[in-house]
């Protein structure tokens, strides 16, 4: 009996195209508020630098890091009322981004002007703005207010900082890579959900997690907010115990190859626990959840880009959720209309396994 003839494959190539000279619109998280004073802090980002203050109003001011006169890092210089003197010639720069004072000269020059960038504090952090064509935040796109880390029932955030050497995209495409939980994190997924609408993408999954779980189920509603600033809900277990949590997973680009992400969470007391056992166990669920991301990390860390992945029907929405990302690197002009529908996918995890 004749065999059928083998049939011919070719290799997939992939493909990865020279990255874009460009940022994407949108808040950016800058850490705790409460770790930025009148004193002058460095900030490696968007391919350049930057300097962050507090001037004597209270206000954050987020500048342009070198001076435009002869070069000098701003962030060296000191703050004097809402303003950062340089420390090369003295120079002084308002928070507007205006020179506002040079000792030693009659007139200041009228292109004497760095870009200063629009910040706000929410839910005890800082953020800045940043738009490649200049406009102001969209109104629409302000983080939302967190009630929970402004309550006595829940801990203050437990942050860390990171460099991963990789453009952000890799991070972003987590919200739809479904099939990633099982591997990865011991994580078996019972139903998965992403919401695209407007500026944001939301993941909504019930499942396991031996981290995080235990013998019990885990569910997570996962929320970017823009680019590069994502909130977390989510239960678990640990010890037996039922344990809420607030997650915070934002990133702030160094350059086109590598971003700053910061990774933060937050725990709600158990009634009945005294402050000490309530401090223990959120000790203990926020080394779990740090267990848990750190295991994405090394993956980041080590794998390539891939602008055409082989994707099979398991693999979750990844490429929708590529063209909702890439909204963020446009102008505004140029947005799709298509993000204002608001739209659903939902893998069948009850049809796969009958």
């Amino acid at each position: 009996m004749s065999q059928p003839a083998p049939v011919s494959r070719q290799p997939h190539i992939i493909e990865a195209a020279e990255l874009p000279d460009r940022y994407a619109r949108g808040w950016y998280c800058l850490g705790l508020a409460s770790e930025y004073t009148s004193t002058p802090v460095k900030l490696n980002y968007f391919g350049t630098r930057l300097v962050a203050y507090r001037g004597e109003d209270g206000e954050m001011h987020v500048l342009d890091g070198y001076c435009p006169h002869m070069g000098a890092d701003l962030s060296e210089g000191c703050v004097e009322g809402n303003s950062i003197r340089c420390p090369f010639h003295a120079w002084r720069w308002g928070a507007d981004g205006v020179c506002d004072d040079i000792p030693y000269a009659k007139r200041i020059p009228a292109k004497a002007v760095i870009r200063s960038y629009p910040t706000l504090e929410e839910n005890h952090l800082l953020f800045m703005w940043f738009d490649p064509e200049g406009n102001p935040p969209i109104e629409e796109q302000r983080p939302p207010r967190i009630d929970d880390v402004f309550s006595d029932e829940w801990t203050i955030w437990q942050m860390d900082v990171m460099s991963i050497n990789t453009n952000a995209r890799e991070l972003i495409d987590n919200m739809a890579d479904v099939a990633h939980f099982g591997p990865i994190h011991g994580a078996p997924i019972k139903e998965f959900k992403n919401i695209v609408y407007k500026h944001t993408y939301c993941q909504q999954l019930t499942g396991g997690s031996e981290l995080l779980a235990e013998d019990g189920e885990l569910q997570s509603e996962a929320t970017y907010h823009g680019p590069a600033y994502m909130n977390t809900y989510m239960t678990g277990q640990v010890e037996g115990m039922e344990v809420a949590s607030r997650l915070l997973v934002t990133h702030v680009p160094i350059d086109l190859n590598s971003f700053d992400l910061r990774f933060g969470v937050a725990v709600k007391k158990i009634a009945g626990m005294s402050d000490e056992q309530n401090n223990e166990m959120a000790r203990q669920y926020t080394e779990q959840n740090r267990t848990a991301f750190f295991q994405d990390v090394h993956i980041w860390h080590t794998k390539t880009r891939v602008d055409n992945p082989v994707l099979c029907d398991g693999d979750g929405p990844i490429n929708r959720l590529r063209q909702w990302y890439q909204q963020f690197y446009v102008n505004v002009a140029d947005v799709p209309e298509v993000f204002a529908e608001r739209r659903e996918y939902v893998v069948d995890y009850a049809l796969r396994n009958t």
